[in-house]
């Protein structure tokens, strides 16, 4: 039986709508059978809202925006493509889905679940790439156990 998702505390910047849109998407996945690292920083220094891990082995990173200046104002999203088989947006349901892109995935949430409208795009990374993103996955989700564990440790990011 799957262990229930723990509220994660709102990171600096995220509003309200945002941590809505992610604890459902985080329900959606975890229904799924992903497992999600929410914040992930990336190798080429961004940070993925949401990284999920399926049961196949596909690597997922979903975009959460909350609203229409979100999307608009944060170009950044295009860099993610190289670090997952499959991008997606996540929006709340009065979102505009029009303005996203085709090829990227749409998942509408709202804090009690979500529903996958489509996968979007499966591009599958390259062999490296992958096992790079498995490390980090793994070393992430590991440090911010440890950290629940003994908060000594101190960040549990590790780039």
């Amino acid at each position: 039986m799957p262990q229930p998702i723990t509220s994660l505390p709102l990171p600096e910047g995220l509003g309200e709508p945002a941590h809505a849109i992610r604890r459902g998407v985080l329900r959606l996945l975890h229904g799924c059978g992903f497992a999600a690292v929410a914040e992930l920083p990336l190798g080429s220094g961004r940070r993925a809202d949401l990284a999920a891990l399926g049961p196949t082995g596909e690597i997922w990173i979903v975009e959460i925006k909350s609203c229409v200046a979100d999307y608009r104002a944060d170009r950044k999203w295009h860099e993610y493509r190289m670090h997952c088989d499959r991008l997606l947006f996540a929006v709340a349901p009065d979102f505009p889905i029009e303005c996203l892109p085709a090829d990227a995935g749409l998942i509408v949430a709202d804090a009690y679940g979500g529903e996958l409208v489509y996968p979007g795009t499966l591009r599958r990374l390259a062999a490296a790439t992958r096992k790079a993103m498995l490390i980090r996955l793994a070393r992430a989700a590991a440090s911010r156990l440890a950290l629940q564990n003994d908060p000594s440790l101190g960040d549990p990011d590790l780039r």
